[in-house]
């Protein structure tokens, strides 16, 4: 299993690392860049936003040569009772679909709805191929046995839902990537722990390996952006696999450890919801994009993109590392674990705000102009003495022309 697990990593690693380059290139000539427009992008120049395909070439290489190793070496049976050739196929079937939609959402933009119909699709044809939520066990709710169409219609919501939890968390250089390789390794650990079927072991190690070759070109400050097709990919496989890794014997996997795993982007996504449901009065407001996402919230607060990311990996990585221990160990270890975190971020943060005054001088990363506080910015009318927290949200670095948030605490 472990040199399966080696060479998944790998390959799909080397693929994803030296094809992005070509994406790049790609993008700039078909028109898949991103342009500010809105203010909330964290760049004021042209960014190319094509990186999903190389993400998804890597995935796919690594997978199918896996696959076929293991099926010449009688590891695996694809055509046995589980069938899973036929659920590979909708899975493949699905990513196709998606990313169709998502390809076409990156060089000429479509609307919110008919993004989601896409989808919904390839919700319809993974469920339709056989993978499916066939039973919960939770602590108030023991249904091990739910009925087809039931089972059918939780299995879509559940695949759209976290395919727009990760889009949406798709807002700072690294963020949806970073956080969906955090994810996938918990859920990697999990499936072993779990005896999850060997095809579920790899494909989340391959997604993993992928987005780790994709990660030197995403982060801060990031030559590429990963765009829909690549963060829709990441939420449609991580919910799909989430499925396929979950053995019947421990059914509350199926829902409950993934559920902890991807609680970062679920939450966010949810409050979205909430937020814009409440602001807007309207279902037609839940498609509006604004600036109440948590990395929003955290750069508003004065941290740069870069502590923003890394802030929001370490909670995903509390959440992964909960799940693991939820899975492996049980509820009180996981809780005590929990406890134990929470004491280190209080006392790690009253430590933090003592040492930050809040008049660091802070380094663009694109072009490392350095903002003074001392001498603030007198041609872009900021008077001396105004800290890097109080400039306005449409300042921008007086040299390179990029926004407060690819700004970091320079050492």
């Amino acid at each position: 299993m472990w040199g399966n697990i080696a060479i998944a990593f790998i390959l799909a690693f080397v693929v994803t690392l030296v094809t992005t380059p070509y994406t790049i290139k790609i993008a700039n000539k078909i028109g898949a860049v991103s342009e500010e427009k809105d203010g909330r992008r964290a760049h004021r120049r042209t960014m190319p936003k094509f990186g999903g395909p190389a993400v998804i070439l890597g995935f796919l290489v690594s997978t199918v040569y896996l696959l076929i190793v293991m099926s010449i070496e009688n590891s695996i049976n694809l055509f046995g009772i589980q069938e899973y050739w036929k659920k590979l196929l909708g899975f493949l079937l699905g990513i196709l679909v998606i990313s169709a939609f998502c390809i076409v959402d990156d060089i000429k933009t479509i609307k919110p709805l008919t993004k989601l119909m896409g989808q919904l699709l390839g919700a319809i044809i993974v469920t339709m191929s056989g993978i499916r939520i066939e039973g919960i066990t939770l602590p108030l709710i023991n249904l091990p046995q739910i009925h087809e169409i039931t089972s059918v219609l939780i299995t879509i919501v559940w695949i759209i839902g976290v395919t727009n939890a990760i889009n949406l968390i798709d807002g700072l250089d690294g963020l949806s990537s970073g956080i969906s390789v955090i994810s996938a390794i918990s859920l990697l650990v999990i499936f072993v722990l779990n005896g999850s079927s060997l095809i579920s072991i790899v494909l989340i190690t391959a997604l993993a390996g992928a987005l780790v070759g994709f990660l030197p070109f995403n982060f801060t400050p990031a030559k590429t952006f990963i765009g829909d097709t690549g963060s829709n990919f990441l939420g449609f496989s991580l919910a799909v696999i989430s499925i396929l890794g979950s053995a019947k014997t421990y059914t509350a996997a199926v829902i409950v450890l993934p559920l902890i795993v991807l609680g970062l982007p679920i939450f966010d996504t949810v409050w979205a919801i909430i937020r814009r449901l409440i602001k807007g009065k309207s279902i037609k407001a839940v498609f509006k994009a604004d600036k109440g996402h948590l990395h929003h919230k955290l750069v508003a607060r004065g941290f740069s993109q870069k502590q923003a990311v890394l802030i929001l990996y370490g909670i995903s990585a509390i959440f992964g590392m909960f799940a693991v221990i939820l899975c492996d160990s049980g509820i009180w270890k996981a809780l005590s674990f929990l406890l134990i975190v929470l004491v280190a971020i209080v006392a790690g943060y009253k430590n933090l705000a003592i040492e930050r005054t809040g008049n660091e001088q802070y380094e663009c990363t694109q072009c490392k102009y350095i903002y003074n506080p001392k001498f603030g910015n007198e041609k872009a009318g900021i008077e001396k003495g105004t800290k890097f927290s109080d400039l306005p949200e449409d300042w921008v670095c007086p040299v390179c022309g990029e926004g407060k948030e690819v700004f970091q605490i320079h050492e």
